[in-house]
């Protein structure tokens, strides 16, 4: 039950990013316009498709999973304009334990794009190590849309992250 919670939260996190196409010299055969067509439209969905598979990989954990996951990710972080790929990346890595300088660089990529997890999970890593900042991280949560509407509340947010690096039983 927790799995699918979980996966439910990064699922309604996720996929707020906005992209913007000029569809006004897109027209098919008939000269309407058609979206189908344009190479905005069909590059969008395609990054859509990249994320929403790379999410459910980092979520079913695995070598294989977490390799494909990689590969999706890397390919979406050109079109990425939430964060959203940043803070995946960061997290497989936080899950290997290796490359922990490159991990908190991807999060704090994914905070100046106000990516809630990563600035949840950017608090929590430096609580210990810069409480001021790790402060600055909090109150910037504070500020976002998620937070104000109450959903999720920062400690919510930050389970739904630890949930992710932390090992399953």
């Amino acid at each position: 039950m927790t799995k699918w919670m979980l996966l439910g939260a990064l699922l309604g996190l996720g996929g707020c990013a906005s992209h913007h196409c000029d569809n006004s010299n897109d027209f098919n055969s008939n000269g309407k316009a058609s979206l189908v067509d344009s190479p905005c439209y069909v590059d969008h969905l395609i990054y859509q498709n990249d994320m929403l598979q790379a999410k459910l990989l980092v979520s079913e954990r695995g070598e294989q999973n977490t390799q494909l996951a990689k590969a999706l990710l890397e390919r979406s972080a050109s079109r990425d304009q939430s964060g959203e790929a940043e803070f995946y990346q960061a997290v497989l890595l936080l899950r290997d334990g290796t490359e922990l300088v490159e991990a908190v660089r991807l999060l704090r990529v994914a905070a100046r794009y106000q990516h809630p997890l990563a600035i949840a999970l950017l608090s929590q890593a430096l609580s210990n190590i810069d409480p001021q900042q790790s402060a600055e991280y909090r109150a910037d949560y504070a500020q976002l849309d998620v937070a104000k509407s109450g959903y999720p509340s920062f400690v919510q947010a930050q389970k739904v992250a630890d949930g992710l690096i932390a090992p399953t039983h």
